[in-house]
């Protein structure tokens, strides 16, 4: 018998609530039913175009998930980090599965205020930690596995944004190590989730915005598991050659890489250069297209009681704290441990 689609309730309307937008629509297992934006011209212009209701007020949306008819059969958080913890928790209070967008918050305490809520209700809660759902990156990650190279002994995330944020998003994204290397650390347990140990430096080498308000805007982050595997994270807040994400996982028995896609695969030779090529994908959307995609379907699983590979509350929480070891580590010269 066909299922019928998970009805979503979209809070927020900026950039990445449009791209959620988008792909619930796009999707034959979800269906647009409710946006929240206290900006409401975002969120009628969204429900006009999908065929939603709109609201200026989060609270009714969750509310249109309850009673004799709800309207709702899932919640997707898209707004401001701050606002992530009362919406989590007023939606697995109505009964209402959750994906909401990383970080669950800058504030490790505030995540663990809330962890036994959601551990004692058990409704589901997802992250957006998307790059799971890269189609090379999990491929490369089933085949470290399998065992495909043998033991894991090495694996280095490489990944580099086109060009800074403007300085006011800086003072208030939490650093870089919260707001950017915070899907690298994701990235990290997901081929090795045993993290024990976290060592982290960071300089401001060409930002004002990141000298202006004690960010860095450079970083190198190691991680070491309890079997002795080495991680190591290389960030920048600029790269000339556009978004750079690349890993490359080393093993006892051989080693998988994954690129950066082209926009197309031409090649020019002159006298200038030599099978010269298009420069990465400008954006984080256009390199995670797919991913966004693929992250909605495995959480439509999840809202349903299936099986699913969907980033956890757990998840969430341990890449804050990893967040957090490397903060300290960058400041305070020293490695910090951690269990996970």
């Amino acid at each position: 018998m066909t299922q019928q689609p998970i009805r979503f309730g979209l809070i927020g309307t900026g950039r990445i609530g449009q791209v959620h937008a988008a792909s619930i629509a796009a999707s034959p297992n979800a269906a647009l039913a409710w946006v929240a934006d206290p900006f409401v011209d975002g969120a009628n212009a969204l429900a006009e175009r999908y065929g939603a209701t709109a609201t200026a007020d989060a609270t009714e949306l969750i509310a249109a998930g309850t009673g004799a008819a709800p309207q709702i059969d899932a919640v997707l958080i898209a707004s401001p980090t701050p606002t992530h913890v009362d919406l989590i928790e007023a939606s697995v209070r109505a009964g209402l599965p959750v994906l909401c967008e990383k970080p669950i918050d800058l504030d490790i305490a505030r995540v663990d205020a809330l962890r036994p809520l959601v551990a004692e209700l058990g409704v589901p809660v997802a992250l957006g930690f998307n790059r799971r759902f890269d189609p090379n990156h999990a491929s490369a990650r089933a085949r470290v596995a399998a065992g495909e190279i043998g033991a894991l002994e090495q694996l280095i995330i490489i990944s580099r944004d086109p060009a800074a944020p403007p300085a006011d998003y800086i003072a208030v994204s939490g650093g870089i190590f919260r707001d950017m290397t915070i899907h690298d650390f994701d990235m990290a347990r997901f081929f090795a989730p045993d993290i024990v140990s976290v060592s982290a430096t960071g300089t401001r080498a060409f930002d004002p915005g990141a000298r202006e308000h004690g960010d860095f805007d450079t970083a190198v982050v190691t991680l070491e598991t309890s079997a002795g595997a080495v991680i190591t994270i290389v960030n920048s807040r600029h790269s000339a050659v556009g978004y750079d994400q690349r890993i490359e996982a080393f093993g006892s028995g051989g080693m998988l890489q994954v690129g950066n896609p082209l926009s197309n695969t031409v090649s020019v030779s002159t006298a200038a250069a030599v099978e010269a090529r298009p420069a990465y994908p400008e954006f984080f959307l256009e390199r995670y297209a797919a991913a966004y995609a693929a992250e909605l379907e495995e959480f439509v699983k999840l809202a349903r009681g299936e099986a699913s590979t969907s980033p956890t509350f757990e998840d969430g929480r341990a890449a804050l704290v990893l967040a957090d070891a490397a903060q300290r580590s960058a400041v305070e010269g020293v490695a910090v441990a951690v269990a996970l």
